[in-house]
């Protein structure tokens, strides 16, 4: 089993990241599998929630201003199609925000499943006995006290293996607390290298040491994961994209009411419509079953005419009307 303790920092910067699901989702997976398990103090879950407003709306403003200095350009140097790209950009920034933070609500998840470590009086001892002797993470003219509790829990966690086979892992990106001062952040400070050697207990700097460890850890598993987490990132629809969706749906239901309407009028129960509206009614009709193909214009059974109508209901309610508008 592989036991993995990631701290605050580490965290937040997954969360922050664009490509972060490329690291999110193989510990999701492998959490899922029970092949890792996620050491998740307290300490860590309070601190997470805590930087999580400040962090997101950090986030959100990083990308607000990618798409204020693309405005400019537009308004700048673009043509004539200047507007239709600036509908186009209103209509992403916050579909692009949102989508942003989700890396924040999946690690939250994942850190409300992980196995949550207590402090306990063994610790805080430990604690004491550290910054009296100024070992790191107390080295420091710094109030550090809840960093020496996240390694004294991974020191509880590592000395309450009894599994050979179990690994264990550390991951930080708090250099100036955690690893070798004024040299390879990748190292542990000297204070802490006790508590890691290659064969069990990993130290585990940044994100690419994470990705360094899961793939030592799970190889062709997790390269696979990632992988495939980066090429299924989904891009929000544009708003072309969506507007040409609406007027399909739009144009095959009216389509559809038309014939209904000659059916009607042919049992009469139906008033006749005037042979002007009559003409332009088949022309209509005629340019739709040239852009659509008559095939693919109905009739159809009763699931398929309500799946219809809610295609066109749920396009209509992202453009903004109500549910139930359905008029044609």
């Amino acid at each position: 089993m592989i036991h993995l303790f990631i701290d605050t920092s580490l965290w937040l910067d997954l969360a922050k990241r664009r490509d972060g699901q490329r690291w999110i989702v193989p510990l999701r997976v492998f959490h899922f599998q029970s092949r890792l398990r996620l050491l998740v103090p307290q300490l860590v879950v309070d601190e997470f929630e805590r930087n999580r407003p400040r962090a997101e709306a950090a986030v959100t403003a990083a990308v607000a201003e990618r798409f204020r200095l693309l405005r400019k350009d537009l308004h700048d140097w673009a043509g004539a199609g200047r507007q239709e790209w600036l509908a186009e950009m209103a209509y992403h920034v916050p579909l692009v925000s949102s989508s942003s933070l989700q890396n924040f609500a999946e690690i939250a998840d994942l850190l409300r499943s992980g196995a949550r470590l207590e402090v306990t009086g063994a610790e805080h001892r430990r604690v004491v006995e550290r910054g009296l002797s100024k070992s790191a993470p107390l080295h420091r003219n710094k109030n550090s006290v809840a960093d020496a509790l996240l390694i004294e829990l991974y020191h509880s966690q590592l000395a309450a293996v009894t599994d050979d086979s179990d690994l264990l892992g550390f991951a930080t990106c708090n250099f100036e607390d955690f690893s070798e001062p004024n040299g390879d952040r990748r190292r542990p400070h000297s204070d802490l290298a006790p508590l890691f050697n290659p064969a069990a207990s990993r130290y585990i700097y940044d994100v690419d040491g994470l990705e360094n460890a899961l793939a030592d850890w799970f190889g062709a598993d997790f390269h696979e994961i990632a992988d495939e987490a980066d090429t299924l990132h989904e891009e929000p629809r544009t708003l072309v994209e969506i507007l040409g969706a609406e007027k399909e749906y739009f144009d095959k239901i009216w389509y559809v009411r038309s014939s209904i309407l000659d059916e009607k009028i042919e049992r009469g129960e139906s008033k006749p419509i005037g042979r002007d509206l009559e003409d332009q009614r088949n022309a209509a009709r005629g340019a739709i079953e040239d852009r659509y193909g008559r095939e693919n214009l109905g009739p159809w059974d009763d699931w398929t005419w309500g799946f219809v109508h809610g295609k066109l209901s749920a396009l209509r309610w992202v453009l903004g009307s109500e549910w139930d508008f359905l008029d044609t």
